[in-house]
């Protein structure tokens, strides 16, 4: 009882700090910037924008398409009269000697990243392509990571700003096809992830699911197509939608699973 205090406290918090921020960005005219938000936080961001003074307007982005933490810009470009870029550097890290590296994780690099102490809402997405990854971070803290980052676990590493995204795409899908009896969100969710129905479900009850970065506690809602299902611990997909019935009249529904 007393974590679930807590983090709805916390989320109170945060609901208000990005009302007053909403309220802020009409009054001085200007954009503001939050710091990267990830899904829960996101999720509170659509709750919260029921409450913006005005009807305060604000994007989402990343750093790249496809990016899922995300950084929240309050006010609009056609209200203002201009445009503002999204303070976000991307930092690309490799290592020293490619043939002595290590097959490094997600976990390992956030690791690293974490032991220099920096908080976690001023790092954005890791992608990682080969020994190769592709941070993206504040433009604050871009000087400082990359002057500091040396090592991930054992690897020596080289830490420095990329001029511009790798070639092909940073953020790849494979297109898969479930079967399903009806067009049921955890019936999607437990397909893709090889989970029991009952397991799939207990998700949603966790608040695990979010759809464009909204929670999802109806799991027997409908995706909608082109709607992106974010599983926290297991992956995210693009969902396309029923593509076909079969013969004995279940649904042929295709998704894109991020890799």
């Amino acid at each position: 009882m007393e974590g679930s205090a807590q983090a709805q406290k916390e989320e109170a918090l945060l609901l208000r700090r990005l009302t007053e921020l909403a309220g802020r960005a009409g009054e001085r005219g200007c954009f503001l910037f939050t710091e990267f938000l990830g899904l829960p936080e996101q999720a509170a961001l659509h709750i919260a924008e029921k409450n913006f003074p005005g009807g305060a307007k604000y994007r989402l982005f990343g750093g790249a398409d496809g990016c899922e933490r995300q950084m929240a810009r309050f006010g609009d470009p056609e209200e203002l009269g201009y445009e503002e870029d999204f303070p976000i550097t991307l930092l690309k890290i490799s290592p020293k000697e490619e043939k002595f590296a290590e097959a490094l994780t997600h976990r390992d690099y956030l690791g690293a990243l974490m032991n220099l102490g920096i908080e976690r809402d001023r790092l954005g997405d890791i992608v990682i392509r080969g020994k190769t990854a592709y941070l993206f971070c504040t433009e604050e803290i871009a000087p400082h990571l990359a002057e500091s980052l040396s090592k991930v676990r054992r690897t020596d590493v080289v830490c420095s700003v990329a001029d511009s995204l790798p070639e092909g795409e940073l953020y790849r899908t494979k297109p898969v096809t479930v079967q399903l009896s009806g067009e049921r969100i955890d019936a999607v969710v437990a397909k893709v992830f090889s989970l029991s129905r009952e397991a799939a479900q207990a998700l949603f009850k966790r608040g695990l699911v979010f759809s464009d970065g909204r929670a999802v506690s109806n799991d027997s809602a409908a995706p909608k197509p082109g709607a992106v299902i974010s599983v926290r611990g297991y992956g995210r997909m693009i969902y396309r939608g029923i593509a076909s019935l079969s013969r004995k009249g279940k649904l042929n529904v295709l998704v894109e699973v991020y890799v």
